[in-house]
């Protein structure tokens, strides 16, 4: 059976047009819900802190809670970086290139965990990678210490090359809610936290690239 454009009922198709809008804003609406609330409960305590914080803080936060949303609830997926690793880069690789980037940037190696190879001394079975690779700039940990005795919990910086079925992949730590979404740093604290947060996404980006 064919149907003309006299066929079709203009009031049935605004109808649904109207209620795939409603969805979209009501979905939309709902990702905010919790923020809007805790800032009505909290009230003038929330306006103070707003006031504090950095510049851009507020996208910063949303890109968070986006992904958290995206993840179904994965809080790790909200709070770190990834890289897919390339094609063809190896191991050795991306170590090279961790090890040429801290030497530039003057960020200290201080351990690296070779998690699967433990795993295999213990269970005598091959393990799929997994490594995680720790480097600190001491004068800068000094520094957000002081800032934030809690900043303690974040030291040393890591970085973790996991093998997954599809390849490897590096994860970090997402550095743009210490130097982004934040209480707002002092000079020279900014500058020095904005060296490692850029220290760190190189590595992570250019050793998935394989980029020496």
């Amino acid at each position: 059976m064919e149907f003309s454009a006299a066929d079709v009922d203009p009031l049935s198709t605004t109808n649904l047009l109207n209620k795939e809008l409603l969805v979209n804003a009501l979905t939309n609406f709902s990702k905010w819900l919790p923020l809007l609330a805790a800032m009505l409960l909290t009230g003038c305590g929330t306006i103070n802190t707003m006031g504090k914080l950095e510049s851009g803080a507020g996208a910063e936060a949303s890109k968070m809670w986006d992904r958290w949303i995206e993840a179904e609830g994965d809080i790790a997926v909200a709070t770190t970086w990834e890289r897919k690793v390339k094609t063809g880069v190896t191991v050795a690789d991306i170590e090279q290139v961790f090890s040429q980037i801290s030497a530039e940037k003057n960020m200290k190696s201080v351990g690296e965990l070779p998690l699967s190879k433990e795993l295999e001394a213990r269970t005598g079975t091959k393990q799929k990678f997994l490594k995680v690779y720790s480097y600190c700039s001491p004068v800068t940990a000094r520094m957000m210490v002081d800032f934030s005795p809690h900043m303690g919990a974040y030291l040393p910086c890591r970085l973790t090359v996991v093998e997954r079925d599809d390849g490897l992949w590096i994860y970090t730590l997402n550095m743009d809610m210490m130097v982004k979404m934040g209480r707002k740093l002092p000079s020279p604290l900014k500058e020095e936290a904005w060296k490692v947060r850029e220290t760190i996404y190189q590595m992570m980006d250019r050793g998935a690239k394989g980029e020496f």
